[in-house]
């Protein structure tokens, strides 16, 4: 074999230079690409929003999420629901379920929020986002006239009727319920003769109206109008015979999608979601 020109060394040398630095640079290139992949995993998870919100919420938040996400033009999975009564969702909160955002039926778990430094280290207040209504609802029995004392008459008289609320101590609406029955001196008379069914939220004492299981529900108005009631099968009961239901808010963490989206629901284009689906307007 005739040994090799200096010529001929230095291209054989070049070659393997060339060949193992085209090798460095596609292992290089793979792993970045790796690396690119697995930031924009957890980018997509860290924009993930998850809102706990109240029960009465859920035939109004799926129309507000779609216009706010329409407007940002956002992926419809980016936000995750979850709908239970409010205390429900507090207590899940306190025990460390990863919400975003907490949408509340009342004000007072949100405050309890705010105040509670081990929940809430980044110090966010709460806010109102809207005020409920309460109705009376019944597909069993015609509420045309109805009137506060329309409404004890019948529910004195008529014995075996028997009347749905959404639980006092967990659902704000229940609580506000639970008002207005005492306020007409119904409230402990309905207890003792058993006649009252407290459901778990206000979905729940909702279902139980709507499906006859009761004769009476007191429900949101939000959810009459959802389903578009006949007239003669709800009443709207005057804001000013039960305690407002003013609905709080609050942040829970500090990704930046929840102050984009809290200032979406507190604006014009949210509020008129909010008036059209049955709550009253706030400022």
């Amino acid at each position: 074999m005739r040994p090799l020109s200096g010529l001929a060394i230095m291209v054989r040398v070049t070659a393997l230079l060339c060949a193992s630095a085209c090798l460095l640079l596609t292992a290089c290139t793979r792993e970045s690409a790796t690396d690119t992949a697995s930031t924009n995993h957890e980018s997509e998870q860290l924009q993930t929003l998850r809102i706990a919100a109240a029960a009465n919420l859920s035939d109004v938040l799926p129309d507000i999420i779609d216009g706010y996400q329409s407007t940002n033009e956002l992926s419809k999975t980016s936000i995750e629901v979850t709908y239970a009564s409010s205390g429900k969702l507090y207590a899940q909160i306190i025990a460390g379920a990863p919400y975003d955002i907490f949408l509340s039926a009342n004000q007072e778990f949100p405050a309890k929020l705010a105040n509670n430094s081990a929940q809430n280290k980044q110090a966010h207040h709460p806010f109102i986002y809207t005020q409920g209504q309460l109705a009376l609802y019944s597909v069993t029995k015609p509420l045309d006239g109805f009137n506060p004392k329309a409404l004890t008459d019948i529910l004195i008289s008529d014995s075996s009727s028997k009347i749905a609320i959404a639980s006092p101590e967990l659902a704000p609406y229940g609580a506000s319920a639970k008002s207005y029955l005492q306020a007409q001196n119904l409230y402990n008379p309905l207890e003792q003769q058993k006649r009252l069914i407290q459901a778990e939220n206000i979905g729940q004492a909702f279902q139980y109206a709507h499906t006859g299981s009761v004769d009476y529900g007191f429900v949101a108005q939000s959810q009459i109008i959802a389903i578009d009631a006949k007239p003669e099968q709800f009443i709207t009961l005057a804001p000013e015979s039960y305690p407002a239901i003013l609905q709080d808010g609050i942040i829970i963490s500090d990704k930046p999608a929840t102050i984009d989206f809290t200032n979406y629901l507190r604006s014009a284009a949210g509020q008129r979601y909010f008036s059209q689906a049955g709550y009253l307007a706030v400022q």
